[in-house]
């Protein structure tokens, strides 16, 4: 489909030319205020039509002042009275009015005279709208929000905008006002069935209507027009990965399948058999890999819900198939802890694991890249030490990620240098709301690990004041002469890595005087990397019965002999975390237990996060939970997470669209791959409206 070009914009429609062009060319827009509004990136006509109001403030003409309480909004219609200009410097400028009930003042602290009796002239009539508040017993009126002329139109129901300083709501208004006239009539992208079904008006109707709120329930995000709008969004949104997904799928990749040889003996070697999920989600990735093209698929697993065998089982497919596979962690502690993990079942198929780390130097890690490149090594386990030019693989076929969101999409475009054609398995130990997941990792498929594999032993979670920490440091005596460990988690004291190690050494001190010098260990993140592992290595053989950490202990870290996980200021935490954390417990034979040691009071959502976490293990749904309470960015960590900013939809509010505009994309695409319909084509217009560039360029080389 050819797409009209215009002159220094590539390719979008003549049609959408007015709401692309410079902010500054809207009425009452200047250069100052240009630069005001790109402080909420507003930097064209058409983001104001996405700029919606916040709320609104009732304008209702009443007949006086005494018909509202007090202090609050008034509209009403005055006869102005005597003006009595100050007669010392620095006092108000005050003018007497009326309405049909009482006298009042309107008060100004600044203006010239003139400017008020022009405004206000003696004997006129005018309607006034402000906030009237009463001083020293007297109701008055300062700087009134509108003079009004009597028979001038008011809207009944102003809308509030977003501002920032120095932005007035009234150059606000102007401005989608002048926005708002140059919307061109466009053809509908929404699926007729689906806007009937939802009684979703037409988006210029839709537009509208935002900006003119009637009332309080017309700036609800669950009004139809608000919904609509969000939906927008939602689908451009999901339409970009969608084709995404669908240009990923045209990547030829190679045909990966296993005998089954390798498998096989590490199947038979386990003393369990794996889950109905590992089961389920190894089928998936067995038939990605041994698809023609590329897989691209994302692993979810709860905190020990069988990962790493399922990781183990798609590498030793690669092997099967000749050739080799790699496993990349976050951090050096869980490299290490993962080789130490997969050692044990790759000896078990007799498969060559190798560890690479950033430490490895000299003769050592040249043997190393050798063995890579010759293909000796057939599994690869390393931190992003493995993305390095000098790393050459013989034959790579898969390439597993463990904690995606701690990575970032520069890595992954390396490791796609290192074998364009290699399959893809990215796992997270943070369950995802499906909503998140869609809006994340939309373009990838999910597997999910939802049952928790036998053997695992549950944990008991009770939450206990710090003033009664002395009680909780007695159980720990008792505890280590019994020869169990335990973690002490320190305080996440603020975002700042000094502050909360600072807090973790004072509570090592404080301990190691308490149980003894050689009981406790202390792990940070601030440490020399062959210190941390140093005490690592000491508490997983036992020597030390408490660990001491921040939240470097967070992921991936086993020690199936630790029962005991103490969370100091448990409240400080955030809810997913604080599953993370307890889920480094459970994983022997012995009874658990969690103490979150919290301070009281608690506020509300402090206390709703440790209730939850008393009463459920299941990750899925204190995933959703941690969504309700903390909102869509906090989740998943809007610094790194890749999630969107979107102007309408509000995912903590409007889940459910999300998932609704997924299924609608997808169908869309499956139907007209390249958007050519009437609907295609108005589909494209909504990807030129909201700017998503990457699904159109997806759709200029598709």
């Amino acid at each position: 489909m050819a797409l009209t070009r215009g002159p220094g914009v590539s390719g979008r429609p003549e049609r959408l030319f007015p709401l692309f062009a410079g902010i500054e060319t809207l009425p009452g827009i200047g250069p100052k205020t240009a630069k005001l509004l790109a402080n909420l990136q507003i930097a064209h006509p058409k983001d104001l039509l996405f700029t919606l109001p916040t709320g609104g403030i009732d304008r209702t003409l009443v007949g006086s002042i005494r018909d509202v309480a007090l202090p609050g909004i008034a509209t009403v219609t005055v006869t102005v009275g005597r003006h009595m200009p100050p007669t010392t410097r620095g006092r108000p400028y005050r003018i007497e009015v009326e309405d049909a009930e009482t006298r009042f003042q309107v008060v100004y602290f600044r203006g010239a005279a003139e400017l008020h009796e022009r405004s206000l002239p003696q004997g006129k009539r005018r309607v006034l709208s402000g906030k009237v508040e009463l001083y020293d017993g007297l109701a008055q009126m300062p700087h009134p929000d509108h003079v009004l002329v009597e028979g001038d139109n008011l809207p009944a129901y102003e809308p509030v905008y977003p501002l920032t300083s120095g932005l007035t709501s009234k150059v606000m208004a102007r401005a989608v006002a002048g926005a708002l006239e140059r919307m061109p009539a466009l053809h509908e992208w929404i699926d007729p069935a689906l806007m009937a079904e939802r009684g979703w008006p037409a988006f210029d109707e839709a537009v509208r209507a935002a900006h003119h709120p009637q009332d309080a329930r017309d700036v609800s995000a669950t009004t139809p027009t608000r919904q609509r709008l969000a939906y927008d969004e939602l689908f451009a949104h999901q339409l970009t990965l969608a084709l995404a997904r669908a240009s990923d799928r045209k990547r030829r990749g190679r045909t990966t399948e296993g005998d089954g040889r390798f498998r096989r003996k590490v199947l038979d070697a386990l003393p369990f058999r794996p889950t109905g999920a590992q089961q389920r989600s190894l089928g998936e990735i067995e038939a990605d890999m041994a698809a023609p093209r590329r897989m691209n698929r994302l692993l979810q697993g709860d905190v020990g819900s069988g990962k790493t065998l399922v990781a183990m089982m798609a590498l030793l497919t690669a092997v099967e198939a000749g050739g080799q596979g790699v496993l990349m962690a976050p951090t050096e502690i869980l490299a290490r802890q993962h080789a130490e993990g997969l050692r044990e079942l790759a000896d078990q198929a007799g498969v060559v694991l190798e560890l690479l780390t950033g430490r490895d130097k000299g003769r050592e890690r040249q043997a190393k890249l050798d063995a890579i490149e010759s293909g000796a090594i057939q599994v690869l386990v390393g931190t992003h030490a493995v993305f390095q030019r000098d790393v050459t693989f013989a034959d790579l076929r898969l390439a597993v990620i463990d904690e995606q969101h701690r990575f970032g999409v520069r890595q992954r475009m390396l490791l796609g240098e290192k074998n364009a054609e290699a399959d893809v398995l990215v796992m997270t130990a943070t369950p995802i709301p499906r909503s998140l997941a869609l809006t994340q990792y939309g373009d990838m498929d999910l597997s999910a690990l939802d049952e928790k594999p036998p053997g695992r032993t549950p944990v008991t979670t009770s939450t206990v004041p710090v003033g009664r920490m002395d009680d909780v440091v007695a159980r720990l005596r008792s505890a280590v002469a019994e020869g169990r460990q335990a973690y002490w988690v320190c305080p996440l004291v603020e975002e700042s890595e000094i502050v909360d190690t600072a807090s973790a050494e004072e509570r090592f001190r404080s301990l190691r005087t308490a149980l003894g010098e050689g009981v406790v260990g202390l792990v940070h993140g601030r440490m020399p990397p062959a210190e941390k592992d140093a005490a690592m290595a000491r508490f997983v053989s036992g020597e030390t019965g408490v660990l001491v950490a921040t939240t470097v202990i967070e992921v991936g870290v086993n020690v199936p002999n630790a029962s005991i996980m103490v969370i100091e200021r448990a409240e400080t935490f955030g809810l997913a975390q604080l599953h993370q954390l307890r889920g480094r417990v459970g994983r022997g034979a012995a009874a658990s237990t969690c103490l979150l040691l919290y301070r009281a009071p608690l506020g509300e959502t402090a206390e709703a996060r440790l209730r939850i976490l008393r009463e459920t293990e299941d990750g899925f749904r204190i995933s959703e939970e941690d969504l309700a309470l903390r909102g869509a960015g906090d989740v998943i960590g809007t610094a790194q997470s890749g999630l969107p900013r979107f102007r309408v939809a509000d995912l903590d509010r409007q889940a459910g669209l999300m998932e609704l505009a997924s299924r609608d994309a997808r169908a869309l695409l499956a139907s007209d791959p390249k958007l050519e319909t009437q609907r295609g084509q108005a589909a494209r217009m909504l990807l030129w409206l909201t700017e998503q560039d990457r699904a159109l360029r997806l759709l200029s080389v598709g």
